[in-house]
């Protein structure tokens, strides 16, 4: 059963100002449920972060999530995380970059963020769970364990992104809008019904705390420029850039290559050197990657015994595939059934059971079809 079918809960619904948090928190209050509002300030200067209502921590988003608040009728806070986050999400995301990785800071704030933070702070004031506007199901099982489910409708499942989370998060994760098959425009019109002038708030698809959209500028101006070379597979000098990490594995567009390949097809980035400041690109083929580690596993319950089969999603927007993964003296080694391109150090592997999020882990190396070797995250 879903947690919606359990008693009524203390619950503290985080409120970015958007249209999903604002619903889920009506539902959860009209459920039954005893719910406080919180909007979380993870900026010291909102105005440096996006505006436009393009966001979720704006000074906007903090008035938008204060007004659906006090339609649905539930008592509202902001509480300031903004040194938490620039330490967990932010400079771990300039971090990662500069390491030659491509890491994924909504992971790293749901993670650190709204079910660390944000939830040991709900469970000291007596809060039962935390509530937010995530498209995922958490399930109760009779033995009295969670599990997490992907949401009912794919085209908006988050569990990618929350697949970080440990059976203590979950027994006290609320996530109301994941077992409903609605699409998106049905949870805007639930929101016009209810009256949440959210309604028609456009959504966020962009980095919150990098105003402009602008990632590379943003790294360049916490790391500088330093001007390295592109090569191809040969080591062939074919190009510059002005630091390798404004580049991902997989990337395609801004590489700024004077000449075109001699087959006169696109080029790719196929491995990233922070170390000798050096960007190696070559063909489409190239990426195709037939294995990988990861470390840093976190379990969604307990961790997998032995060799399994399981599907594994890659990334927020990506599909699954098939592999095989074992767990190696904490490392998780992953082999796929067919070859996957553009799998990138620093990105998080999930790994799922059917629609069960079994554990998300940060990839560590690949292996690519063609050399068989090993791409480190440097």
């Amino acid at each position: 059963m879903t947690e919606t079918s359990q008693r009524p809960l203390r619950v503290l619904a985080a409120m970015s100002g958007g249209v999903d948090s604002a619903v889920a928190a009506a539902r959860a209050a009209e459920a039954g449920h005893d719910v406080t509002g919180v909007h979380l300030a993870l900026s010291a200067n909102p105005q440096s972060f996006r505006t436009g209502a393009r966001g979720c921590c704006t000074i906007e988003d903090s008035r938008d999530a204060r007004r659906a608040a006090d339609v649905i009728g539930i008592p509202f806070y902001v509480w300031d995380l903004a040194e938490r986050f620039r330490e967990d999400v932010v400079d771990d995301f300039v971090a990662e970059y500069e390491a030659g990785r491509t890491p994924n800071p909504c992971l790293r704030c749901n993670e650190k963020i709204k079910f660390a933070a944000l939830l040991d702070k709900a469970l000291a004031l007596g809060f039962d769970a935390v509530c937010t506007g995530h498209y995922a199901t958490v399930v109760l099982n009779e033995d009295g364990s969670r599990e997490l489910h992907r949401a009912s409708d794919m085209a908006k499942d988050q569990s990618y992104v929350l697949g970080v989370l440990d059976e203590k998060q979950l027994a006290h994760a609320m996530f109301p809008l994941g077992d409903t098959l609605t699409t998106k425009d049905e949870i805007r019109a639930e929101a016009e019904r209810r009256g949440l002038a959210v309604a028609k708030k456009p959504d966020s698809h962009d980095i919150c705390f990098i105003a402009d959209g602008d990632t590379q500028g943003f790294l360049a101006s916490r790391l500088g420029t330093a001007e390295g070379d592109i090569v191809d597979e040969s080591g062939t000098k074919i190009g510059t850039h002005e630091g390798a990490f404004g580049f991902t594995i997989g990337q395609r567009k801004g590489l700024r290559i004077g000449h075109p390949a001699p087959d006169g097809k696109p080029r790719y980035v196929l491995d990233i050197s922070p170390v000798n400041n050096t960007v190696t690109v070559g063909p489409a083929e190239s990426l195709d990657v037939t294995a990988l580690t990861a470390i840093k596993p976190r379990w969604c319950g307990t961790a997998p015994a032995g060799p399994g089969t399981y599907t594994a999603q890659l990334r927020a927007h990506g599909g699954e595939t098939e592999v095989t993964a074992e767990l190696t003296d904490g490392t998780l080694h992953v082999t796929f059934t067919e070859p996957v391109r553009g799998v990138a150090p620093g990105q998080a592997v999930v790994l799922y059971d059917g629609t069960r999020v079994v554990g998300s882990a940060t990839i560590a190396t690949t292996v690519r079809r063609e050399t068989a070797a090993a791409t480190t995250s440097g």
